[in-house]
């Protein structure tokens, strides 16, 4: 447990203590460390909301009907009642970063608003939840359009914070304090990262290339693996010497997004085979489909904790005052990811339509995916050269 002293303008300072219960820290609003779960916990109930709007309109379509935005099924169920369910946790993550943004310190009350106020939030959260059901149509079409691009803010901060990860593990383990003790380490998790993404372009060739009519799939994967070469190339470079780890952790991410890439194309092409062609639900596209959700929402979680990478002036020292985490980001993050995820559970297309337990398939899908994966790998190089590009300017 966390210990300090917080003091909340005139009130007497008011000391964590080590041994206070999570719920009693959750009672005080002296843990925003736990606050950030709970809004995860909100979030994921969103996406579940959501997933049951999109899955579920015959058993909820009586009751929907009774609002006086919903005049049939199309307005607000289906991609309509995903796009209501996210415009009600944008609301809400959006007003939280207009009212937490600027934070830095432990004793401003906006930390208390950030921590504690559970109560009035979650009658807040409940409104904002009935409410887009309430408008008409047309506002939700609109929404619409501007998710797309709130979802491409959400994918570009996420990659940001992916590449600023592997390059700050890279910088920690060449530094002089660490440099030999993870030599070793360092040239093992090269290695297996390597290894790893061969075995997936392999892999990718036997499972979505068998024919060699599958000309779309190949120019995937092959280009991903020149993108793989590219990559170390540029990082052995002796004007960059950036190192063979990052290029290959880079290398595992965007192999990632070329498997997720061609996943999402839609069933039923010849060099995409999914039980789901069959019209039945199998219990491994239910288990993809939970997977899925989880990791959009850890993946949402873990960024929204990241705003250093975003910070022109890193921090050299913290005090014991300064907040944990920037809680404007954190909020900022949880709006764009409610974007984000109704953009894939309707394909990034309102007049698509969805099978049960699917999840961005379509190939609106496939080529966002394509065009994240070589954003990526620009980004990445960029950031590689930046340094010699600006030094040798100068």
């Amino acid at each position: 447990m966390e210990s300090g002293t917080v003091n909340h303008g005139n009130e007497p300072p008011r000391v964590v203590l080590k041994y206070d219960s999570w719920f009693s820290q959750f009672r005080n609003a002296s843990n925003p460390w736990m606050a950030r779960y709970v809004y995860a916990f909100m979030f994921l109930i969103a996406n579940l909301l959501a997933w049951a709007a999109r899955d579920y309109s015959k058993i909820l379509l009586p009751e929907m009907e009774k609002l006086k935005g919903c005049d049939d099924e199309h307005d607000c169920l289906g991609a309509h009642g995903v796009l209501r369910v996210s415009l009600s946790c944008f609301t809400f993550y959006f007003t939280m970063f207009l009212t937490t943004v600027g934070t830095s310190k432990l004793n401003d009350r906006r930390d208390v608003w950030q921590s504690g106020w559970w109560s009035a939030k979650i009658v807040l959260w409940a409104a904002l939840l009935i409410i887009p059901f309430l408008l008409p149509s047309p506002i939700i079409q609109f929404y619409g359009e501007i998710a797309h691009f709130g979802a491409g803010v959400f994918l570009l901060i996420q990659l940001i914070s992916i590449i600023s990860f592997i390059t700050w593990l890279n910088d920690c383990c060449l530094s002089e304090k660490h440099a030999e003790r993870c030599q070793i380490h360092v040239m093992l998790f090269a290695t297996a990262s390597y290894v790893v993404c061969l075995v997936g372009i392999i892999m990718m060739y036997i499972w979505y290339a068998p024919e060699p009519s599958c000309l779309l799939n190949i120019f995937f994967i092959t280009w991903t693996l020149v993108l793989l070469q590219l990559m170390t190339s540029v990082s052995l470079h002796p004007k960059v010497n950036a190192g063979i780890l990052t290029p290959g952790l880079m290398g595992l991410y965007v192999v990632f997004i070329c498997w997720c890439a061609i996943r999402s194309e839609p069933a039923g092409e010849n060099c995409i085979r999914r039980a789901t062609t069959s019209g039945k639900t199998d219990w491994l596209s239910i288990i993809s489909f939970i997977i899925a959700i989880l990791a959009m929402v850890i993946a949402t979680f873990s960024t929204g904790i990241d705003s250093q990478c975003f910070k022109l002036r890193k921090e050299e020292t913290r005090s014991e005052e300064d907040v944990p985490y920037g809680y404007g980001f954190f909020h900022f993050v949880f709006a764009t990811g409610a974007m984000y995820f109704a953009m894939l559970l309707i394909s990034w297309n309102p007049h698509h339509t969805m099978k049960r337990w699917t999840i961005d398939v379509g190939w609106t899908s496939t080529w966002v995916r394509i065009v994240n994966e070589w954003l990526a790998v620009c980004v990445y190089l960029w950031m590689l050269v930046s340094p010699v590009i600006w030094k040798e300017s100068t």
